[in-house]
């Protein structure tokens, strides 16, 4: 029964795969479930970074996660054995930075957050400010204090505009769960009737930015990653071709669940590296194709 949902599964993901089959030039990778778990390496991570290098894909690598700089979570990677420079990191603390300053350059903000979030703001000429900011903007901690959740409902009731980095309810720490960027977020909803703009995944202007900062376009890009409502939709809705791996958080068996549906669906990155073809593309598994059609040849050549 298994290996029939398995078959089922991958003919779904492959005929919808079959009709934008197309060449492939750059990747945004999820980082957590998909390169790594709890700053252990996942099978294939760095044979599949060492794969896009070798071949000149242009990647990035995104994280919702808004506690570190790029520069922390590249060091992080490094010391789990990963290389991957500063500048190939997304965090949604970055692009929400982006959508600031987009919307409202050199404005003020008051923060909950990590001195991820507050680089990121800095960096484009932001000012942290508690006196009558443009906005409050609210990501992951871990330390939340009263005090400065009064003074975030406060400024959001007196007119400051809302803005999450994030809507994931809970975050992992060494002791277990603990609240994360949403379920804060439902609270300061809750106190003050106005719900906060997210500009992390699964909003597609997160996937346009990292687009844009490596010079790619939508429709010859992939994104890799562990959740379908966060990852997957976020692809889909950029435009982008969706890779689904299983090492994660959702399951083969979880996929019915949702009314759409990634382009392929593989157990883990070990899956897309094919040494054997180094011009395989793993977004479409045509080097399998390729050599399906060699040996469909070489058997009606056979005497």
């Amino acid at each position: 029964m298994a290996n029939d949902q398995t078959s089922q599964t991958n003919d779904q993901v492959s005929r919808a795969n079959d009709q934008s089959d197309q060449a492939i030039e750059s990747y945004l990778i999820d980082m957590n479930g998909v390169l790594v778990q709890d700053e252990q390496l996942l099978p294939g991570a760095e044979e599949f970074i060492a794969w896009l290098r070798a071949t000149g894909r242009r990647f990035v690598v995104l994280t919702s996660d808004s506690v570190y700089t790029q520069r922390d979570l590249a060091a992080r990677l490094a010391r789990s054995g990963l290389d991957i420079p500063a500048e190939a990191i997304w965090t949604s603390a970055v692009a929400t930075a982006q959508f600031l300053a987009q919307q409202r350059p050199e404005g003020t903000a008051y923060t909950l957050g990590e001195a991820g979030l507050t680089a990121a703001l800095h960096e484009v000429g932001y000012i942290l400010s508690e006196r009558d900011p443009d906005y409050v903007v609210l990501g992951e901690t871990r330390a939340y204090s009263l005090e400065r959740l009064t003074l975030a409902i406060r400024l959001i009731a007196g007119g400051a505009r809302f803005i999450a980095t994030n809507p994931e309810p809970t975050g992992l720490s060494q002791q277990g769960l603990q609240p994360g960027t949403g379920a804060v977020a439902a609270l300061i909803s809750r106190a003050t009737g106005i719900e906060p703009y997210i500009v992390g995944k699964p909003n597609p202007f997160m996937m346009r930015s990292a687009l844009r900062a490596i010079g790619a376009h939508s429709a010859s890009t992939v994104l890799i990653g562990d959740r379908m409502d966060t990852d997957i939709v976020a692809g889909i809705e950029a435009g982008m071709q969706t890779i689904l791996v299983l090492s994660g958080v959702d399951q083969r068996e979880t996929l019915d669940r949702f009314p759409y549906m990634p382009s392929r669906v593989v157990n883990s990155v070990a899956d897309l590296v094919d040494t054997a073809d180094p011009a395989s593309d793993p977004a479409s598994g045509t080097s399998r194709r390729r050599r399906r059609a060699r040996k469909t040849d070489q058997d009606h050549s056979q005497p």
